[in-house]
């Protein structure tokens, strides 16, 4: 009780009155051997999320040079996840988070529905899929369509031949699909179950299709920050699976990912390539979020262990066996900037841009100064991270530290730009070369 008396005041009177501060250089928790500095404990977590407050007129994020930003689509419906069709169209997840009555009890649990309110993230689920088409190429979007509905907190897209693959906040479900059609009135049909329940705490779940079309890979986080709700909730969790398209049949591909997101296949190596949220409470400077290569059969260390081998005391029993096997990353991404989108560029893109991941980072709420807020760039050589990210999008955060928008998920185009989806600015940008058109 004297902790919910002092915490919750905090929280209403600022959510940025609260907890330590990081003291790590700015690019500590970045490559593939960040520094880790020793835990910080303290009895009030830090809490400090920008407010979002939306795009105000004529106010828009700020491209790296040699690019211009402008707005394929506004006025959406907490847009979260992007997915570009062979024809050009784009299909943009409508989407928040489902009904998760067990989440979120107690004190905590207030603080972060009053945290995930102010971050623009309070808002119902659209629970839709919608269509937006440039029809005269101009880069921005004439065509807008419902596409899908009768969803469930839907995020990662995949097209397979004719079939469209949805993964819901607990399955993943299949639609025909014809090339140029711009609704879909077909009743989903499920392939096969995710884990979910009335938990779900990390509930985004996405998707992406093998070269040949024969498997699926389904990202699925924790249920909790650090097992806090008992291992027997985590079944299935913190993991990637494989899922046979066909026939729905899945195993675990690697497991011990608090939170991955986005996914990809590197162009050189074909490897399968994620971001992952780590872990929160460990201090401002831990644990750094990462981009990684996602070996088959490998763990990677949640929740016993972060970053490898470094044991998180707050998990009872330390399990030795398990720490022991854990495997690092391949790439720091900095603490708590809440890697989420991925997506890997191509030859269409401007030279320095061309061999690398673009990263949607949603932004901070338990580090101070805020980090993330932004799209950066990794550049890739010989199939791997080659140097520190370069910040390809910026500007989403005010003069006064309030939230403009926050970036979410990326892809590129056909025409070789990059489309962000900014869910609380409820618009996606559009950044292209200024070269093109």
């Amino acid at each position: 009780m004297p902790r919910s008396v002092s915490l919750l005041p905090l929280v209403l009177a600022g959510l940025g009155a609260c907890g330590t501060v990081a003291v790590s250089a700015p690019n500590a928790g970045i490559g593939p051997s960040p520094a880790l500095p020793p835990p910080q404990k303290s009895l009030v977590p830090t809490v400090h999320i920008a407010k979002a407050i939306g795009w105000p007129a004529h106010v828009r994020p700020t491209p790296a040079p040699g690019f211009t930003v402008a707005s394929f689509a506004a006025e959406l419906d907490h847009p979260r996840w992007l997915y570009v069709l062979p024809n050009g169209d784009v299909l943009v997840a409508e989407s928040n988070a489902p009904p998760k009555p067990e989440d979120g009890k107690g004190v905590r649990g207030t603080v972060m529905k009053l945290v995930m309110k102010r971050a623009g993230a309070g808002v119902p689920s659209a629970n839709r899929i919608t269509l937006l088409r440039d029809a005269n190429g101009d880069g921005v979007a004439e065509v807008r369509s419902v596409f899908l509905t009768g969803l469930n907190s839907p995020i990662g897209m995949a097209l397979v031949g004719n079939e469209l693959f949805i993964a819901n906040s607990d399955a993943i479900v299949k639609v025909p699909y014809v090339t140029g059609q711009t609704r879909i009135t077909a009743v989903p049909v499920k392939v096969t179950d995710l884990p979910a329940g009335p938990i779900n705490h990390h509930w985004t779940k996405n998707i992406i299709a093998s070269a040949d079309g024969s498997k699926l890979y389904a990202t699925v986080g924790s249920n909790s920050n650090v097992g806090e709700n008992g291992i027997a909730a985590e079944e299935g969790r913190a993991a990637i699976w494989e899922v046979d398209r066909v026939t729905g049949a899945k195993r675990l591909f690697a497991t011990g990912l608090r939170n991955p997101n986005g996914m990809g296949w590197e162009p050189e190596s074909k490897l399968l390539w994620t971001v992952a949220n780590e872990r929160d409470e460990l201090g401002d400077d831990l644990v750094p979020d990462y981009l990684t290569s996602v070996k088959d059969g490998a763990f990677y260390g949640w929740p016993w262990s972060y970053y490898g081998q470094n044991v998180d005391v707050r998990v009872v029993p330390v399990r030795v066996d398990m720490v022991s096997k854990a495997v690092a990353p391949d790439y720091g991404l900095g603490s708590h900037v809440a890697a989420l989108g991925l997506a890997f560029s191509d030859s269409r893109m401007p030279a320095n841009y061309a061999s690398g991941a673009f990263i949607g980072e949603h932004g901070s709420w338990n580090r101070k100064p805020r980090s993330g807020y932004k799209v950066v760039f990794v550049p890739f050589s010989g199939g791997k991270p080659a140097s520190e990210p370069v910040d390809f999008l910026t500007g989403f955060i005010s003069p006064e530290g309030e939230a403009y928008g926050r970036p979410v998920g990326v892809a590129l185009d056909t025409k070789g730009a990059l489309l962000v989806a900014d869910d609380v600015g409820n618009t996606i940008w559009r950044i292209s070369p200024l070269a093109a058109k």
